[in-house]
């Protein structure tokens, strides 16, 4: 009998796992930068340059407001992000990087990409597009980021 999963309910284990040793690898990278995954996790969300409400990147990066906040006022102190009221709805605050905060994200990007390029297989594209599908059909209310 194998043990690969049958059905989603049996990805959990493996996923959990997946991800703490991803995270713990990536972390490693991230130390050397005094940045923590969650901070990674924020600034990967705005490299887009779409910029995005707190809420959402709260969402995104798994994150309770409080806790977001503070870690969004480190990154401001750092000159990595910065916040603006949104121009439609006055009420909200969207963030953004900093040209600085753009090329750090490129810079640890590239060291990540470097540190892990000895785990890559040739069929890496086909599970990021598995799990892809899976986030999608998990998350039926995900919706795609709106421009500023």
């Amino acid at each position: 009998m194998s043990d690969l999963p049958g059905s989603a309910a049996d990805l959990l284990p493996l996923l959990t796992r997946a991800e703490r040793l991803l995270s713990r690898r990536v972390g490693r990278v991230l130390a050397a930068e005094s940045l923590s995954i969650e901070a990674w996790r924020v600034l990967s969300l705005l490299a887009d340059g779409l910029g995005h409400p707190m809420s959402e990147v709260a969402a995104e990066a798994s994150l309770p407001p409080g806790t977001l906040t503070k870690l969004v006022d480190q990154l401001v102190d750092r000159n990595l992000v910065f916040r603006r009221i949104d121009p439609v709805d006055r009420r909200r605050i969207r963030a953004y990087l900093t040209a600085r905060g753009r090329r750090e994200h490129e810079r640890v990007d590239a060291a990540i990409r470097t540190d892990l390029a000895g785990l890559s297989m040739t069929d890496d594209t086909d599970l990021a597009g598995l799990l892809d599908a899976l986030i999608t059909r998990l998350d039926s209310g995900r919706r795609t980021p709106t421009p500023a």
